[in-house]
């Protein structure tokens, strides 16, 4: 019954229109991340990672809100890199993600995404420019607003280093503040959250160990 209700009110609303030759209707409503710093964690949440669990989290803030995933690896910090670059495997890994397009940026600073995905049975194209910092230990990301995307808005980042509570294990951290056309009401919007949240992440655990 969700399911259809939901196919039901996205059809009802705007058509997506996602086009490369177009700029994007604005610069950015999301939080810009610079620099992240590892999350600080409880007690249980230390303990749920521990146990090789991720930590998930739903944060809100005075513009909107993001989520958080956080989990340790059992691979060197170089070997998460390698494969949260690898952005033309990502269509193989992630769920519902159909293709993935490299079509700038560099693989030192930072490469330029076309993302193609299927939601309830729409199509959904947004373009992601990537800051790596890969000495530094993060990547940042916003849209490319040079382009159109089916987002409104998305913006966050990757954090790796040594785990402070698993030796031998290395932390990552996932941040995305992802905003959606204005019509999508706020209760889908979060659910949709949510289920991206472990989609986006929970591959890269996988494929790195």
């Amino acid at each position: 019954m969700l399911t259809l209700f939901l196919l039901a009110l996205i059809s009802s609303g705007p058509s997506f229109a996602a086009d490369e030759t177009k700029p994007h209707p604005h610069q950015g409503k999301s939080e810009k991340f610079a620099q992240p710093t590892p999350t600080k964690l409880s007690k249980a949440e230390v303990a749920t990672i521990k146990k090789g669990e991720a930590v998930r989290r739903q944060v809100k803030n005075d513009t909107g809100g993001r989520g958080i995933a956080i989990m340790d690896v059992k691979a060197s910090p170089d070997k998460i890199w390698t494969t949260i670059v690898d952005y033309k495997a990502y269509p193989n890994w992630i769920d519902k993600l159909d293709k993935t397009s490299v079509y700038g940026g560099t693989p030192a600073s930072g490469q330029k995404v076309k993302f193609e995905l299927s939601v309830f049975g729409m199509d959904v194209v947004y373009f992601i420019e990537h800051s790596f910092h890969k000495s530094e230990g993060y990547m940042t990301w916003t849209l490319d607003y040079t382009r159109e995307s089916d987002l409104d808005d998305s913006t966050g980042y990757w954090l790796v280093y040594p785990s402070p509570d698993t030796p031998g294990a290395t932390r990552v951290e996932y941040t995305v503040d992802m905003r959606l056309k204005g019509w999508v009401p706020g209760f889908v919007e979060n659910m949709l959250a949510k289920k991206g949240l472990t989609m986006a992440t929970s591959w890269v655990k996988k494929q790195a160990e």
